[in-house]
């Protein structure tokens, strides 16, 4: 505990939150409400990244008293708990280190998730309302909120794309393991001879970027089209008749949104959604060495999946960059993909340690 609290400097996390506070109390704050809404959603972030330190060090005060107990009475029963309540710290304590593998400042952010239809034909589609799926669990099982942002349906199933935010601590850092081609093969439901087929989808992971972080958009590079959204809404998206679709003109980027009630909560949310895809161009520019840019992927399909998810004649999970496999391929499309992305992660951190020593 005390080496982890140096490492990801709680102390100093705490101080910056009494800092941030204090600047709450200036009189003429409020006169802005985006720079007060800015500096609530800091304060609030910090706090989200010391709480679970803190609560981990409340209970292993509380485990040094029960130990104590167990020792001074001899007691198998309370020795047999505090044995349970230090697994489960343990447990809870390396979780809170994978924060260690986060080094980009945006990794904090929450994440805009894309998930486009590649080869494969109507499976396809379906393989890319099954990876929605699989992401929205993912993202439930930890507490995370998940929305759709926007969506076109396939021919007869699924989605040929769709956009969704994740939104909580770290949500960016960790899905980012994700942005890649997903390749899919099972004996299709959409065949009436019942053969394998192979599949593929793109995910795309952005980081939600935050007001302090300057990009500048030009209105008059902008075309804003509203138009009523179509499909089957439901658990997908609350219908709307003021749907909302965004073209930059110098990049070609074309961005909409279609789940919030008002044309000016789409409208929102859309800058929102460009603002991230506009980062990551120029992040992708300026790292062309480690990734190429967005239109330079290469086809969604065969040779350029990160993760192959086999149904027949076996059942596997594979990563590709790192080698970790699973037969258990029910709990990863039920959101257990923790492997991966923690493997994925370890991978990055060794890396860049490497290029630091050359």
């Amino acid at each position: 505990m005390q080496k982890c609290g140096i490492a990801f400097d709680i102390d100093g996390r705490r101080s910056r939150v009494a800092e941030l506070e204090n600047q709450t109390k200036a009189p003429d704050l409020w006169a802005d409400p985006k720079v007060a809404a800015d500096l609530a959603r800091r304060i609030a972030r910090l706090r989200e990244a010391v709480k679970p330190w803190e609560d981990l060090r409340r209970r292993l005060e509380d485990l040094e008293v029960l130990v104590q107990l167990a020792a001074e009475e001899d007691d198998h029963q309370t020795a047999a708990e505090a044995q349970a309540e230090l697994a489960d710290l343990r447990k809870t304590l390396a979780a809170l280190e994978v924060e260690a593998l986060f080094s980009s400042p945006v990794d904090e952010e929450n994440a805009i998730l894309a998930i486009t239809a590649g080869a494969g034909g109507t499976d396809a589609c379906d393989w890319a309302e099954m990876l929605l799926r699989m992401y929205r669990l993912w993202a439930e099982h930890r507490g995370l909120d998940f929305s759709v942002l926007s969506f076109v349906e396939g021919d007869g199933a699924g989605f040929r794309n769709v956009t969704a935010r994740v939104a909580g601590p770290f949500a960016y850092g960790r899905l980012k393991a994700e942005d890649g081609v997903h390749r899919l093969v099972r004996l299709s439901p959409f065949d009436s001879a019942h053969r394998r087929h192979t599949s593929f989808a793109a995910v795309e992971v952005l980081p939600e970027v935050s007001d302090d972080i300057e990009i500048e958009i030009r209105e008059e590079d902008l075309r804003i089209d509203t138009f009523r959204s179509s499909g089957a809404g439901g658990q997908h998206v609350n219908k709307t008749d003021s749907a909302v679709r965004i073209t930059h003109l110098p990049t070609g980027i074309v961005v909409q949104c279609q789940n919030e009630r008002s044309q000016h909560a789409n409208r929102r949310t859309a800058m929102a959604v460009l603002r991230s895809r506009l980062y990551d161009l120029e992040r992708r520019r300026k790292q062309a060495e480690r990734a190429k840019l967005r239109d330079e992927r290469g086809e969604i399909s065969f040779a350029n999946q990160i993760r192959s998810y086999v149904l027949h004649p076996y059942t596997m999970v594979k990563d590709h960059r790192t080698g970790v496999q699973t037969g258990n391929v029910e709990a990863v499309l039920n959101g257990e993909i923790d492997e991966f992305i923690m493997a994925w992660l370890q991978q990055q951190a060794a890396g860049a340690k490497d290029e630091a020593v050359e």
